[in-house]
């Protein structure tokens, strides 16, 4: 029989293309499923809960897969992690689930952190992992701005052009904007996202922050249903997928 894994994932979304697998490219996907086949002597698919961008982190990613000789979970991370290796993937935690969790389909909603660092010089330790912006920004402004994105609407004005959903209509559940020091994080969630949607919010919420627009102009651009009037998109730098849910967790 089957043994069917749930794994709780963080990894450094820099060097890869992407979560999802893609012919001659790195990806998350392809470096777990390698780690995994080499566990298990034979290929395995490792589905995710959210298809990160190129460059996009992740804390709290979500992935289940199938290995055909059971082994048992405590040692199943760190057997993962040597395969890992040097990856900068980590498999957290390990858990037995039924054959009806899907990491995908069966999550019920997904929160995302974006990390912005106010400062002028440019960053040393944490290239890559923050969006370093040299305005001050004005966090009030930005959390009555995130304020008209709330519940459902259709967020086209802020869907990329590539994406790929049925329809453009999404609700947030959430979206704070807060200042730690000298780093301003927006937290979200929602059970689905748009392409580009959390880092096209956060590049419209910038120049909110900044002075160069007011915080109605949040609602204007929302209704207006058009790419074209979003600011520009943040960086991938700063953003994390920090947690998936699932009915029945604590």
């Amino acid at each position: 029989m089957s043994q069917r894994l749930r794994l709780l994932i963080e990894y450094d979304g820099r060097p890869y293309n992407g979560w999802q697998r893609q012919d001659g490219q790195p990806t998350v996907q392809a470096a777990l499923e390698r780690a995994a086949e080499a566990l298990d002597g034979q290929p395995v698919v490792v589905q995710g809960a959210g298809r990160t961008d190129t460059g996009v982190h992740a804390t709290g990613q979500v992935a289940h897969l199938e290995l055909q000789t059971p082994r048992p979970v405590r040692k199943l991370a760190d057997a993962l992690n040597h395969h890992l290796r040097p990856d900068p993937v980590a498999v957290l935690k390990v858990e037995e689930v039924d054959e009806s969790f899907h990491a995908r389909f069966s999550a019920t909603g997904r929160a995302y952190r974006y990390i912005i660092q106010t400062r002028r010089a440019h960053l040393t330790f944490d290239r890559g992992l923050i969006w370093r912006t040299p305005f001050k920004l004005d966090v009030a402004a930005m959390q009555e701005a995130a304020n008209h994105l709330l519940g459902q609407h259709d967020f086209t004005t802020f869907r990329d052009t590539a994406c790929q959903a049925k329809s453009p209509v999404k609700t947030l559940d959430t979206l704070e904007v807060f200042r730690l020091a000298d780093r301003i994080e927006i937290t979200t969630t929602a059970r689905s996202y748009l392409h580009r949607q959390v880092r096209s919010i956060t590049g419209s919420l910038l120049e909110v922050g900044r002075g160069m627009q007011k915080p109605g102009w949040m609602k204007e651009i929302l209704e207006a249903r058009d790419r074209t009037t979003c600011g520009p998109v943040a960086p991938a730098d700063g953003l994390y997928l920090e947690r998936v849910m699932y009915d029945g967790d604590g």
